[in-house]
């Protein structure tokens, strides 16, 4: 195939959409949980579904943090290119599974899963920006794939609310997860390797790549720290970070729980209505 021009914008507009289908996937659970606990846990009170709701996010959130150390080593060991693949590929597995999932033990598991995988994406993000960009235009490469968090939280509520007008919440998780699964096709096509090694490049990019990053690359790999993620582990600064990151999500999720604050929906073909259950006896 010929030289392609502006291979990078095509590497950080796919981490962008990479970062919308995260935020679907991550809050699909949310927006289905109301029909998920009806159809799981029938005899449960109110307050009974939103302890379970609120155990099943804590058991994410800390397995979230936990996942930025780990796949941070992994992207530094197998490359931009294999690393969000992996990432990618066990989150929209773990996604689908939730359809899988017959109580709390089985959705804690998918959910963890989930969290550890879809954490890759932001040291994934970090290193296909400082790989493909020079350091002149990796603020506005930043800009963009952070712009996907943003659409992805706008438009998974209204995404989602929407399909579940047409397909019940076991259909939506595979719909979803087999989303993810089809960005592989794209990635997997146009980003053969990095920029010094890449057969569709231009000369011009690669040299203009390669030759405005910031330092001395021969300097910055022979003075790199690069510890095992048992020594990283084995630090109790890392312990901090991981904790404290889970603790501020975690009781973000317990707050959502104590509130009822799950999107519901309440449709049939010709209305679609999403609300915020801020009080647990309104009718849905």
């Amino acid at each position: 195939m010929k030289n392609m021009s502006g291979i990078r914008w095509w590497v950080i507009a796919l981490v962008a959409l990479a970062t919308v289908i995260n935020y679907i996937d991550r809050q699909s659970l949310n927006v289905l949980w109301p029909a998920i606990s009806a159809d799981l846990y029938p005899d449960k009170t109110s307050d009974e579904r939103k302890q379970i709701y609120a155990f099943i996010s804590v058991v994410f959130v800390f397995s979230y943090a936990f996942g930025q150390a780990i796949f941070g080593k992994i992207f530094d060991k197998v490359g931009t290119r294999l690393g969000f693949a992996l990432s990618i590929t066990v989150w929209s597995i773990a996604t689908a599974l939730h359809a899988l999932a017959k109580g709390v033990a089985s959705f804690a598991l998918f959910r963890a899963i989930l969290g550890v995988a879809e954490a890759g994406n932001w040291p994934g993000a970090a290193k296909a920006n400082a790989e493909w960009f020079p350091s002149k235009e990796r603020a506005f490469a930043q800009g963009i794939f952070n712009s996907g968090a943003a659409i992805g939280g706008i438009i998974s509520i209204p995404l989602i609310a929407f399909l579940s007008v047409y397909f019940g919440w076991k259909a939506i998780f595979i719909l979803i997860g087999l989303v993810g699964l089809l960005w592989l096709i794209p990635w997997l096509f146009i980003v053969k390797g990095p920029p010094e090694s890449h057969p569709w490049i231009s000369v011009a990019e690669r040299d203009y790549i390669t030759n405005n990053r910031s330092g001395t690359p021969e300097l910055a790999v022979a003075d790199e720290y690069d510890p095992s993620t048992r020594e990283l582990l084995s630090h109790k600064q890392s312990w901090g970070v991981i904790i404290a990151s889970a603790a501020i999500y975690a009781r973000v999720a317990q707050s959502q729980a104590k509130l009822g604050c799950h999107y519901c929906v309440r449709s049939d073909r010709s209305h679609l209505v999403a609300v915020c259950l801020l009080d647990s006896h309104l009718p849905v």
